[in-house]
């Protein structure tokens, strides 16, 4: 699947929006869970095979390792995806928008 064709799951999609600013994964899966009002909940499993794949993509670095600890970042690719999601939810709510309540 080409980079203009990505759709993210929504595990993955928060995760990345939450390191806009750097955190660990216990972190994370606790703002994900405040952000979504609990409708998301990501248990460790998830969580870690998650941040595997997107370290091996390159869209996060582990930024600093204290002890069992690490603290992820988002690189610039990960960014760029994150908005690329970003503008392709917001073209699925404006069609949504346009033929639900416009009456398209």
């Amino acid at each position: 699947m080409s980079r203009d064709t990505l759709v993210l799951t929504e595990s993955t999609y928060y995760i990345l929006l939450c390191l806009t600013t750097p955190k660990h994964g216990y972190a994370m899966m606790q703002q994900i869970e405040q952000l979504t009002n609990g409708r998301v909940t990501i248990g460790p499993g998830t969580m870690y095979g998650v941040l595997k794949n997107l370290i091996e993509k390159r869209w996060i670095k582990v930024e600093e390792t204290t002890g069992r600890q690490k603290i992820y970042s988002l690189t610039e690719e990960g960014r760029h995806v994150c908005l690329q999601e970003k503008q392709r939810l917001e073209e699925v709510l404006h069609h949504a928008s346009q033929l639900l309540e416009e009456g398209y």
